[in-house]
């Protein structure tokens, strides 16, 4: 494995094969996609820590779904990818679907977990609340956050069941900087949604029949705008809330599987 810095900007690469780009969510990283990588063994996989995030929280000035896109062309252009599959989880399948839309040709399949265009009024009204929580209390803040999205992101199941599952999601949100936090639950909350319509790669969408974010009805929703697309397919998860792939590993490998076999030639 290799590990690039680039931009103030932390990537992982792995393995040999056809390109696959992993763009996490809000209170995420790259790490979010490592209950997936058994069924990415055939390809060259490339984590991205999303300026702000994680291991990129050195990033500096303010956070937009459009610095992500761009972030992510900068790095295709420097590894040397031309055409990859992108894996988006959360916020990270707003950035994948704006750049499906802008560059065709780079991106040759969508698989989006817990999948959404933007957030309505009301998430948009809670994100600003949670930014100035995590910049006005800092620590303490991003522990209250922490404690208020695993009651309510993760399902029923999840939270009773899978303890392993639930520490993975606490600690991936407390570990973020508050700060750089904050700005990207601002970068979200002024997020718009891509032209999907002009979408052409196929789209898998998965979600789970207990997430909030990305509820079924609305996943089914967004298949249909997809009207472009070479193929869409919609699946809902049992017992699994917003964390698909940390909830449901063995689900999500089977579907992505699938899917690939289904698309790459």
């Amino acid at each position: 494995m290799a590990l690039h810095q680039f931009d103030r900007m932390v990537v992982e690469d792995e393995g040999d094969g056809p390109a696959v780009v992993c763009v996490h969510g809000l209170g995420g990283s790259g790490n979010t996609f490592t209950p997936l990588m058994p069924a990415l063994i055939r390809h060259r996989v490339l984590r991205v820590d999303l300026p702000g995030s994680a291991r990129s929280q050195r990033a500096e000035g303010a956070l937009s779904i459009e610095r992500f896109v761009q972030a992510l062309r900068s790095m295709c252009q420097r590894l040397g990818v031309t055409q990859a599959a992108f894996i988006g989880h959360s916020m990270g399948t707003v950035v994948c679907q704006h750049l499906a839309a802008a560059e065709p040709a780079l991106v040759q399949s969508l698989a989006l977990f817990g999948p959404l265009m933007a957030p309505g009024d009301a998430a948009r009204t809670g994100l600003r609340a949670r930014a100035a929580k995590a910049r006005n209390e800092g620590l303490a803040g991003m522990h209250e956050i922490t404690q208020t999205l695993v009651g309510s992101a993760l399902s029923s199941h999840t939270r009773q069941r899978l303890p392993l599952a639930t520490a993975f999601v606490r600690e991936s949100v407390m570990r973020q900087d508050a700060e750089c936090y904050a700005r990207t639950c601002e970068a979200l909350a002024e997020a718009e949604a891509a032209r999907v319509e002009t979408i052409r790669a196929p789209v898998l969408l998965v979600t789970g029949d207990e997430d909030g974010v990305a509820p079924p009805q609305a996943v089914r929703s967004l298949a249909e705008k997809l009207h472009g697309a070479r193929s869409t397919r919609v699946e809902v998860l049992a017992r699994c809330g917003h964390w698909t792939p940390i909830e449901r590993p063995e689900e999500c490998q089977r579907g992505l599987r699938d899917f690939f076999a289904a698309t790459q030639h």
